[in-house]
């Protein structure tokens, strides 16, 4: 049995208790349901209705077996290998459905830096866009790909800061990230 963060709700957590532990670190947040999205490309049609970043969420894993969240804007193009070496890993590659669910608590599409609230034992690391700050809010699926939360960008670092997950911050470009 592994031991869990004081107050955290044991894994994995629903939405609608997500969402209750964002209301109990005072973190308002506005959710939407909509069809279930699997890309950026299905979310696309929802941006008009949404302020705010929009991201994209890429779980990922190296040959050690050591896994991060890459959380970028939804248009930023990302090159592993450039990734890889920046964070300092060799093989960086997609993480199964299977090592997803086992650590973040979500599926393929629901991918989201919400997943925090699920990793007790702190196996992710979360690795945030630099980009991101530069918006006063952003959109996150709450741990469902049915709906968005859309919160202010300062609170989900409070809310990663919360949960033991202090953010990387990498910047990406339009070629990837930065040397």
């Amino acid at each position: 049995m592994t031991e869990e963060r004081p107050g955290t709700p044991p894994c994995p957590c629903s939405p609608e208790s997500l969402l209750a532990r964002l209301a109990a670190l005072g973190i308002e947040a506005e959710t939407h349901r909509h069809p279930p999205v699997f890309t950026v490309e299905e979310a696309r049609a929802l941006r008009d209705d949404l302020p705010g970043a929009h991201i994209k969420n890429l779980f990922l894993r190296d040959k050690k077996k050591r896994m991060w969240l890459l959380v970028c804007l939804a248009d930023s193009k990302v090159d592993l290998k450039q990734v890889a070496a920046r964070l300092g890993a060799k093989g960086l590659s997609f993480a199964s459905a299977d090592r997803l669910m086992a650590a973040w608590g979500v599926t393929p599409g629901a991918v989201t830096p919400f997943g925090a609230v699920n990793d007790g034992e702190g196996a992710v690391q979360v690795v945030l866009e630099r980009g991101i700050l530069a918006h006063d809010r952003v959109n996150c699926h709450p741990l469902d790909n049915a709906m968005t939360t859309n919160i202010a960008t300062a609170d989900l670092l409070r809310f990663l800061e919360a949960m033991a997950h202090s953010p990387q911050f990498i910047e990406l470009g339009p070629e990837g990230p930065d040397a």
